[in-house]
């Protein structure tokens, strides 16, 4: 028998998590309030600076991701599900309109244009592929009333909406532990922004079924 307690406690430790996650991307992305062409990320990308489509399709993913990492947030609360069901479904639809219309062509535009070589232009352009196709197989799993395989694909994809706080947490992490070229992070950084969330979504997936 589950303990209710410890279960609690377990959630209050993610949300809490997650809200600490959510606060150090605004704090980041307050940053680029300014305009500025090099501050913080932009600095490393003074090639692509005056590329007028790049440009806006940072300023669109940068200032919109947010709100998709907020309301996708919401869509695992049980208690918006069982007494407001609504909210969550409008939430879900602007989490899920969101990334096809808005962060999938603006996450697409920069991966191309990714640093560290073809490496990370892979990786990103992965990562954004199968962001699209896991949220819109939630969407068509839950309008063929399979809430079972909706909730898996969700956790599919919020674990990609989630990379972008895992990419900058990696790159904190191998900065200060390894001595390492910037591309070099870069490509590492990549990969391990995505990845890991996805086995983890696997694991937590399968420990469900169980």
């Amino acid at each position: 028998m589950k303990n209710p307690i410890a279960n609690i406690f377990k959630n209050f430790v993610i949300y809490l998590l997650l809200c600490l996650a959510t606060f150090l991307m605004l704090k980041t992305i307050s940053l680029y309030f300014s305009f500025d062409d090099k501050v913080a990320f932009l600095s490393q990308k003074q090639d692509y600076i005056d590329n007028t489509i790049w440009k806006i399709s940072f300023y669109v993913h940068v200032f919109s991701s947010i709100f998709v990492l907020l309301a996708g947030f919401t869509q695992f609360s049980n208690y918006i599900l069982a007494n407001h069901k609504k909210i969550h479904r409008w939430l879900g639809r602007f989490y899920a309109y969101n990334i096809f219309l808005i962060n999938f062509p603006a996450g697409m535009i920069m991966a191309i244009y990714a640093n560290g070589f073809l490496p990370s232009k892979m990786a990103f352009i992965i990562l954004d592929c199968l962001w699209f196709w896991f949220t819109l197989k939630a969407v068509i799993e839950i309008r063929r009333k399979n809430v079972k395989e909706h909730k898996n694909y969700m956790i599919r994809s919020y674990a990609l909406t989630c990379s972008a706080i895992t990419l900058r947490t990696w790159k904190l992490i191998l900065s200060n532990l390894f001595t390492i070229d910037p591309m070099t992070l870069y490509m590492i950084d990549a990969w391990l922004g995505f990845v890991p969330n996805l086995l983890f979504a696997e694991w937590l997936i399968k420990r469900k079924k169980k």
